[in-house]
């Protein structure tokens, strides 16, 4: 029951934060609204991680990879938050719901063993994207450019996939605590802080609502997908990606985001693709 509960909270909060970043990315530039993210992040997890001290097995080697997680995910998130800003929710969301095809496809560069059948899901991922990707000439009328957005989504993913593979190598040896309040505190080193400083940090009265509602719902969804995960990192995994699916049925409802047939096969084939593989590999 823990794992089920803990995927859906995650993929619920995590639905909520692309929703709500998908607002705000429009109202102040996407740069603003991942620096105030970042620091919202740094200041929710540090209380916890420093009263704790420093663990043990915070050495040289995990520090490394930590900050590089933070960079990652510092640009990946920008493409996502860019995407956003030009697509349309249910374009981008499923698109960067791959990440973990992406860690998958690495870790199996990296010589581990692919399950059964992922390969045919990696092709059905594949073709997903391509099929969602697709735009016509309404596109533009409408204000989006989903070929574009899709791109940048495509970009996001690869990022978050590394990242996703990267934290892999110290994830088992830190509290996870550690392991969320490390890359955003380089978030906030590499992004907010220069944008501060360059006096290029913007926020508006509108924005302010959708910015906090992303940085929160996104440390909680990571923090139902930690604690899921020890009844269960599959099932956790299986429905926590599927916060795709919600952003894009949210975006529905609520912004009146219309796809084209074709792109719907494709998300379609991408929320498969995704909830399958990552079945197999966990």
């Amino acid at each position: 029951m823990g794992a089920i509960l803990g995927g859906l909270g995650a993929a619920a909060t995590w639905a909520v934060s692309t929703l709500s970043t998908s607002r705000s990315s429009k109202l102040i530039p996407p740069s603003s609204v991942l620096a105030f993210v970042m620091l919202l992040g740094a200041v929710l997890t540090a209380p916890l991680a420093l009263t704790g001290g420093i663990p043990d097995g915070l050495d040289g080697q995990a520090l490394a990879w930590l900050v590089t997680s933070g960079l990652v995910n510092v640009v990946g998130l920008l493409f996502a938050y860019t995407a956003l800003r030009v697509g349309k929710v249910g374009v981008v969301s499923p698109i960067t719901s791959t990440q973990g095809a992406v860690a998958a496809l690495l870790a199996v560069v990296a010589g581990e063993a692919i399950e059964p059948g992922a390969g045919v899901m990696l092709a059905l991922i594949a073709t997903g994207v391509a099929l969602a990707s697709l735009s016509s000439a309404t596109d533009r009328i409408d204000g989006t450019d989903d070929r574009r957005a899709s791109m940048l989504a495509m970009g996001s993913a690869a990022l978050f996939g590394f990242g996703l593979y990267v934290v892999g190598h110290v994830s088992d040896g830190l509290p996870v605590v550690w392991v969320l309040f490390v890359p955003r505190l380089v978030g906030v080193i590499a992004l907010t802080v220069p944008l501060a400083v360059l006096g290029r940090l913007r926020m508006t009265r509108r924005a302010l609502p959708f910015v906090l509602l992303s940085g929160v719902c996104e440390i909680a969804g990571l923090a139902c997908f930690s604690i899921g995960s020890r009844d269960s990192i599959a099932v956790t995994a299986i429905l926590s990606s599927q916060f795709a699916a919600l952003a894009a049925v949210g975006a529905y409802v609520l912004f009146e985001e219309r796809l084209r047939r074709i792109q719907v096969a494709g998300v379609v084939a991408i929320l498969v693709g995704v909830a399958v593989l990552t079945g197999l590999q966990a």
